[in-house]
């Protein structure tokens, strides 16, 4: 026979809202494979591999999430992708 034991359950009170943002880089006719690569890489922070699957996503897919954070964090990151002549947009 198996013996009862009382648990304790915490509950939290507070509720944080975080309003989580995706950054999406657009499929073009323009720029190259090799291009978007370094563009990820350099100002997204991913790795070589990371890179290399997102881009082929955009391509197959026609768009691909490529990072998420709070608007403020995407929207530097945005700007220079875009500077750099690819089509990306904060959702």
């Amino acid at each position: 026979m198996q013996a009862l034991t009382e648990t304790e359950v915490e509950i939290l009170d507070k509720t944080v809202d975080t309003d989580i943002k995706r950054l999406v880089i657009y499929n073009d006719d323009v720029n190259t494979f090799d291009w978007v690569i370094d563009t990820l890489i350099e100002v997204c922070g991913h790795t070589n591999e990371q890179a290399e699957q997102c881009t082929l996503i955009i391509h197959h897919k026609g768009k691909c999430s490529v990072k998420e954070g709070a608007f403020e964090e995407l929207t530097g990151m945005r700007n220079e992708i875009c500077r750099r002549g690819i089509s990306a947009e904060i959702h």
